[in-house]
């Protein structure tokens, strides 16, 4: 009774869930070691230009601050 309690468990275990983990998992690897495909490049590069917009007018009203209202940083 007890070696059949475990023996159909890892049975189902050894025939279902391990290869499709391990499936998943290597699928997952590969698709990692790739780099980014064409579209993830586009977007990362699209972010990156807005990113360094929004550095330039940060800096602009930074800019201004300093000019207008010289205290400002220390509120």
């Amino acid at each position: 009774m007890g070696m059949v309690f475990i023996g159909i468990p890892l049975i189902i275990f050894m025939g279902l869930v391990a290869p499709l983990w391990l499936f998943l998992h290597y699928r997952s690897k590969r698709q990692t070691g790739q780099g980014l495909n064409s579209e993830d490049s586009e977007s990362l590069q699209a972010l990156a230009n807005k990113a360094e917009q929004m550095q330039s007018r940060v800096a602009t009203l930074e800019k201004i601050l300093d000019a207008e209202a010289p205290e400002w940083r220390r509120h």
